[in-house]
């Protein structure tokens, strides 16, 4: 989507290295990244200062056009996805939403720790906003990085309404010379519906693959007509074009509401130097594997001349792979295809440029919750046998070193994301994790910066509609 001619930078990438294969657990590697808080930015309740991006977000119908046939859906200033936004870090925004939907809605800035009243959650940090009326949103771009926003009413996300957030670093830690944003969705031809019947019993099925993170057998999935690259399905590919000898960064995004994707490009390897927005030690594989809601950037070396397959694969559908395709300059024909996921990656693999000292040692506070799926033949989803919203909050205190453990008792894998704050599993910063089905287990660490009350929940929307959130709670 995105070829932006200022990022050429031609130098040679230092640093570069594999970290060792893990399982994803949230282990600690061996040599862990510097814990400092140099470049930790706590988030500011109140926003002042003159406007730097200044902007107008329409919520209304349109028709989109993936493939070969129309279908009317709800989108943000009539394109799909829409259209990205984006700022250098520090920057003020300002964007207001016009809401010319049927019905009400709000927008989440995914992944931004934004002030509390800035989230967009309906009932927690906002009244929804009406059939329209206009609301503004205002907010510091920082820290930098790959985020996208959406929806956070109901099924809207599924509708359509999301697009990319992109916040550019003053200093990249990485060179490249032009760079796109990827964008990975599932795509429906009417309008969303809830699901019915056992959360635990039919459904598609399949294995996360690559290192152990568990199968997908068990779970309800909608009946999606395709899955998308940048709005557009396998029958009609989106194109990157590239020059031999650029090194370009692809801007992963997986904002679909109900699919994990499995990621490679034929021919090159993936050097992983982002995940969640938040820099990372770059390291090389051939794939990675992404929930809903997570992000990955990545560095590819254009040294290999063709057209190649940027492949997606839905890891719990039967549904044809997404598909794109990376073009060298003056190659035509068809791309060659992807034929093994070689090395995949894992979250042990990862280590933050730096990690905040306020995570050293022993958390204040822990909370040991399981993730479950509702008995009794009814589709819902628990958190600690509870269903959203009629769940008791997870209550923290400002300044405390807040520890989170999550087994999941369900076959299904759950991408969890957590409002307002990064996280750190193992040696990484991230705001949505996986949790492996199967008695999978992860731990995370954050540090309560950010008073308000904020949203926890699974970030597939079916299940997230079905019960798996809570509110964690700042009390005094």
């Amino acid at each position: 989507m995105t070829d932006d001619s200022r990022l050429s930078r031609r130098a040679l990438l230092r640093g570069l290295g594999v970290a060792g294969i893990g399982a994803l657990t949230g282990c600690t590697s061996s040599s862990s990244p510097s814990l400092d808080d140099e470049k930790t930015v706590a988030p500011r309740p109140t926003v002042s200062g003159d406007l730097d991006v200044q902007t107008t977000l329409t919520a209304s119908p349109g028709t989109v056009s993936p493939g070969s046939s129309s279908v009317q859906n709800w989108l943000y200033n009539g394109t799909f996805p829409g259209n990205e936004l984006r700022a250098t870090e520090g920057d003020i925004v300002r964007v207001d939403l016009q809401n010319r939907l049927p019905t009400e809605t709000t927008v989440h800035w995914h992944g931004l720790p934004v002030p509390n009243s800035m989230d967009g959650v309906p009932n927690v940090t906002q009244q929804p906003i009406q059939t329209d009326k206009t609301f503004t949103y205002k907010f510091r771009a920082e820290p930098a990085g790959t985020y996208f926003f959406h929806s956070h009413v109901g099924l809207q996300l599924d509708r359509g309404l999301s697009a990319p957030l992109v916040i550019e670093e003053k200093s990249p830690h990485v060179e490249y010379d032009r760079e796109y944003i990827v964008v990975f969705d599932d795509y429906l031809t009417h309008a969303p519906e809830p699901l019915e019947g056992s959360s635990s019993g039919g459904g598609g099925m399949g294995g996360m693959g690559g290192g152990g993170m568990g199968g997908m057998m068990g779970d309800q999935r909608p009946p999606y007509a395709g899955l998308l690259v940048n709005g557009r399905l396998p029958e009609d590919p989106a194109t990157f074009d590239v020059k031999e000898g650029e090194r370009v960064r692809l801007r992963f995004i997986n904002s679909s509401s109900a699919t994990a994707f499995r990621v490679g490009i034929a021919g090159h390897k993936l050097w992983i130097s982002h995940t969640d927005g938040r820099p990372v030690d770059t390291v090389s594989v051939d794939s990675f594997v992404f929930g809903a809601g997570e992000r990955y950037d990545a560095i590819v070396e254009a040294t290999n001349p063709g057209a190649w397959e940027i492949r997606g694969e839905a890891v719990d559908g039967d549904e044809q792979p997404a598909h794109a395709v990376l073009r060298y300059e003056n190659m035509s024909g068809s791309p060659a295809g992807l034929n093994s996921w070689g090395r995949t990656l894992q979250y042990s693999d990862l280590r933050a440029k730096q990690l905040p000292k306020q995570l050293r040692g022993s958390p204040d506070r822990t909370f040991d919750l399981t993730l479950s799926p509702e008995m009794g033949g009814s589709y819902g989803w628990l958190i600690d046998g509870q269903a959203y919203p009629d769940a008791d909050p997870l209550q923290i205190r400002e300044g405390e070193h807040v520890r989170v453990k999550m087994t999941n008792r369900s076959p299904v894998l759950h991408p969890m994301h957590l409002h307002g704050h990064f996280f750190r599993v193992g040696d990484v910063m991230k705001d949505t994790v996986i949790v492996p089905g199967h008695m999978g287990s992860v731990t995370f660490d954050f540090f309560a910066d950010n008073p308000g009350n904020w949203l926890f929940h699974c970030h597939n929307l079916y299940h997230l509609e079905s019960g798996m959130a809570r509110v964690v709670e700042y009390i005094k």
